[in-house]
Order: structure tokens, then C-alpha cells, then sequence
């Protein structure tokens, strides 16, 4: 199960939704769950497992909430960017996660209707997101294409590289300015 408990914890709210009763074939019970999966650190200790999660600039960590409607929620040693902070931090209340391994919380408060099969499409992002075959790693392609892209350092494919890889090489032709020297 990639390190990923196989039971769920469970909070039952007998609140409907806000728009007053159900929704379509909705029975309008909403349920909040919360799955936690353990990151495999003591088997990749030189992995950056957060940095993968996040993506670039924690767009990969939105795209999932996004496309599933769950939050993600990375918890444990090493979710802290600052290791001084981390460790002032431990034992003080509300983090007391960080007295435990490095792991990922996924959280959904959903109809209860579809909020197993929402837990179940963020658990196969994430798996995938931590996979570690870099030979045919599409995901970390796509986070340095963005990272590119957000930096405004992206190549296309199709462009063709002239000979000269100075910076000065202008390839549209026009003269550079003359400088003294």
C-alpha cells in the first residue's frame, strides 16, 4: 500500500449543506475523514520528499487539493523548512506531529457520497508524486518545465540553439552596442 493505513479515521457531521437540504441525488450528510500515509524517508534519506509534494512555489500540493476537493497536509520531522525552528517548535501544542515521522495528512469534509472515492484519487496523485523511478519521472519534468516557466527561463523543444552560447550572440541580427575597452 506504499505506506499509505488502510483505515480511515472518521468524524460524522449531521449538518447539511448550506444551501438547505440535498443537492441532486446528494443525501447532503456531510462526513470529514482523514487518511494519513507515511513518506518512505528511512528508505530515501536523501530524497527531498517535501520539495516534491510541494512543487514549484506548492503548486503541485494546490493542484491536488484542487482536483480533489481534500486538504494536504504535510506533517512530521522534516515538514518544517528551518531546523531551528522545527526543533523550538516540538513539543509545544499543536505540533505535536513533529515528535513523529515525516508523513502527509489528507483531510476531506465531503458529502458522504463521494468523499471515499475523493480520498482515494488524492491517495493514487500523491503515490504517483512519490514514486522514486527518475528514468521515467513525468512528474518532476513537468514541476522544472513550470519552475521554467514561473522563472521565465523556459526553452521550448522546437527552438533551434545557435553555435555560439554567449550572451552576447544576437541572432536576429542587429549590432550590439560598442563599448570601450
Amino acid at each position: 500500500m506504499n505506506g499509505w493505513t488502510s483505515a480511515f479515521q472518521s468524524e460524522s457531521s449531521s449538518a447539511y449543506s448550506w444551501l438547505g437540504g440535498s443537492q441532486g441525488s446528494s443525501s447532503g450528510l456531510i462526513v470529514k475523514k482523514t487518511m494519513r500515509v507515511d513518506i518512505p524517508v528511512d528508505k530515501y534519506p536523501t530524497y527531498n520528499f517535501v520539495g516534491r509534494i510541494l512543487g514549484p512555489r506548492g503548486n503541485s500540493l494546490k493542484r491536488v487539493e484542487a482536483t480533489t476537493d481534500c486538504r494536504v497536509l504535510i506533517r512530521g520531522r522534516g515538514s518544517i523548512k528551518d531546523p531551528a525552528r522545527e526543533e523550538m517548535m516540538r513539543g509545544k501544542p499543536g505540533y505535536e506531529h513533529l515528535n513523529e515521522p515525516l508523513h502527509i495528512l489528507v483531510e476531506a469534509e465531503l458529502p458522504v457520497e463521494i468523499i471515499d472515492a475523493r480520498l482515494m484519487q488524492a491517495r493514487e496523485i500523491l503515490e504517483d508524486l512519490l514514486r522514486q523511478d527518475e528514468s521515467q519521472d513525468f512528474f518532476k519534468k513537468q514541476q522544472l518545465r513550470e519552475l521554467a516557466m514561473l522563472n521565465g527561463t523556459l526553452r521550448e523543444e522546437g527552438m533551434q540553439r545557435s553555435g555560439s552560447a554567449s550572451p552576447f550572440h544576437n541572432s536576429l541580427g542587429m549590432k550590439r552596442a560598442k563599448t570601450r575597452g
